[in-house]
This record gives C-alpha cells, sequence and structure tokens, in this order.
C-alpha cells in the first residue's frame, strides 16, 4: 500500500511538475509577446515621426510652387499690361493716319483748284491771243507779257510736279506703315494664342499635382496597414510556435493527450500564420492591379482585423 501511494504521489508530482513547466513556458510566451508589443509600438512612433517630415517636407514644396504660379500669373499681368499698351500706340498711329489722309484731301483739293485756274488762265490767253492778232501794234508787248506768264506757268507745273512726287512719297510711307501694322497684330495674336496655351497647361500640371498628391496619401496610409500586419499579426503566431518550440525542448515525457494538445496549438498558429500571410499577398495584389488605394476603400481594409 505504501508502495502505491508513493507512486500516486510520485505520479502526482511529475503531473504538478509538467503543469508548472507549462505555465512557465506560457508565461515566457506572454512576456515575449509583450516585449515584442513594445517594440511595435516604438516602431509605429518612428514610422509616425517620419511620415509627418515628409509632410512637413510635401508642405514646403507645394509653397514653392504655389510661389511660382504666382510669378507666371504676374508675368501674365505684365504682358496683358504690354499689350495693351501696344494697343494704344496703333491706335495712336491710326489717328496720325486718319489726320495725314484729311491732309491728303485737302491738298488735293488745293491741287483741283489750281487746275481750274490754270484751265481758267488759258481762256484768258486765248482770248487774249484774239486780241493780239487784232492789234497788231500791240502784239509785241503782248508777246513779252505771254512770255512771263509762260515762264510762271512753267514754275506752277514744277511744283505741281514735286508735290505729285511728294504725294506718291507719303502713300508709299503710309502704305509701309499700314504693312507694319498688319506684322504687329500678327505678332501680338501669336503671343496671346502662346499666353492661352501656358496657361491651360498650368492648370493641367497643377490638376495633375493634386492627384499625385492624393495617391500618395492613400499609398502610404496602405503601407502603414502592411507593416501592422507584417509586424504585428504575422509576428503573433510565430511567437506561439516559438513558444510551444521552448515547450518540447524540455524533453519532458508528455502523453498522448498532452502531445496532442500541443500539435494542435502547432497547427492553429499555423493556420493563423497562413490565413494572414494569404491576406498579405491579396493585398499586395490589389495594390499592384489598381495603381493606387482604392478611392472609397482601400485594400487592406477588406481583410479582417478582428482576428
Amino acid at each position: 500500500m505504501k508502495n502505491m501511494n508513493n507512486e500516486n504521489e510520485s505520479d502526482a508530482i511529475l503531473l504538478l511538475k509538467r503543469e508548472i513547466a507549462f505555465q512557465t513556458v506560457e508565461i515566457e510566451t506572454l512576456t515575449a509577446e509583450l516585449i515584442l508589443s513594445k517594440k511595435d509600438h516604438v516602431f509605429q512612433n518612428e514610422e509616425k515621426q517620419k511620415r509627418a517630415d515628409e509632410l512637413f517636407i510635401a508642405n514646403r514644396e507645394l509653397v514653392f510652387q504655389n510661389e511660382e504660379k504666382q510669378k507666371r500669373a504676374d508675368e501674365l499681368i505684365l504682358a496683358n499690361k504690354e499689350l495693351v499698351f501696344q494697343n494704344q500706340e496703333k491706335q495712336k498711329r491710326a489717328d496720325e493716319l486718319i489726320l495725314a489722309n484729311k491732309e491728303l484731301v485737302f491738298q488735293n483739293e488745293e491741287k483741283q483748284k489750281r487746275a481750274d485756274e490754270l484751265m481758267l488762265a488759258n481762256k484768258e490767253l486765248d482770248f487774249q491771243n484774239e486780241e493780239k492778232q487784232k492789234r497788231a501794234d500791240e502784239l509785241f508787248i503782248a508777246n513779252r507779257e505771254l512770255v512771263f506768264q509762260n515762264e510762271e506757268k512753267q514754275k506752277r507745273a514744277d511744283e505741281l510736279m514735286l508735290a505729285n512726287k511728294e504725294l506718291d512719297f507719303q502713300n508709299e510711307e503710309k502704305q509701309k506703315r499700314a504693312d507694319e501694322l498688319i506684322i504687329a497684330n500678327k505678332h501680338l495674336d501669336l503671343q496671346y494664342t502662346e499666353k492661352r496655351e501656358l496657361t491651360v497647361k498650368l492648370s493641367l500640371a497643377y490638376d495633375e499635382l493634386k492627384k499625385t498628391e492624393e495617391y500618395l496619401r492613400s499609398y502610404i496610409k496602405g503601407l502603414e496597414e502592411m507593416i501592422f500586419i507584417t509586424s504585428h499579426k504575422v509576428r503573433q503566431p510565430i511567437a506561439h510556435i516559438l513558444g510551444i518550440a521552448k515547450l518540447v525542448d524540455l524533453s519532458i515525457d508528455y502523453s498522448l493527450d498532452e502531445l496532442k494538445k500541443i500539435v494542435g496549438y502547432i497547427k492553429q498558429s499555423a493556420l493563423t500564420l497562413d490565413h494572414f500571410t494569404k491576406e498579405l499577398t491579396t493585398f499586395m495584389s490589389d495594390i499592384q492591379k489598381e495603381g493606387k488605394i482604392g478611392t472609397t476603400a482601400t485594400p487592406a481594409a477588406r481583410i479582417d482585423t478582428t482576428k
């Protein structure tokens, strides 16, 4: 009886030792998980500080781009003022051309008056020639008078020729100015077209910058969730497996039920690890397919974070 009691006590002590060893492994596992959690918290704080620094740099870059846009807008305002000034100069030249045309009309009217006077003078000359024919004695004096009048008429004819040449020269100058105005107008139209195209390009570049900024924010958020999955959820089943491995390394003679229980723990941890590995693979595949994180829900949002 004493031997049986001793054997029962030995079995009880052995079972108690096994239970204590198992609880020790559980405590070590919880301690390892706590250490990993603390490391994960420190890592997340460091990542948040890095992202804050990146956002600060991005904001400075955005301010610089806004200043560049303001400079270009100021340049466009100066160009518009220059265009207004050139239009005013064209208006002045047009007014000068109108005055020159009025002066030309006035000169033509004066020439017409002189031509009429010449016609009257020729008629008077014909009348005088008839009178001179009648008055033979007065012909010599009348001829001298006629020569003098012819000389005056020749002078007036020369003056008319010079006036015609001057008129032709003025017409040529006006034509040159008109051609210059046409070329200037074409140049201004080209400048206006280029400025309008530049404005459209600036607007498109600004829209593209906003899209890129939204894509980067979504992409960073997806990476945060991927890092969380990798550093926390994937490490958790690994820590469980390592704890069970330490328990097995104790070389304690386990019963069949205990071994089944240990194998069940290992299997459960392996299945959990396999599940999170598949979710991580799906997440990376979604990022590659979509080119950016989804607009209404990111690929990481489809992972069940409650497991």
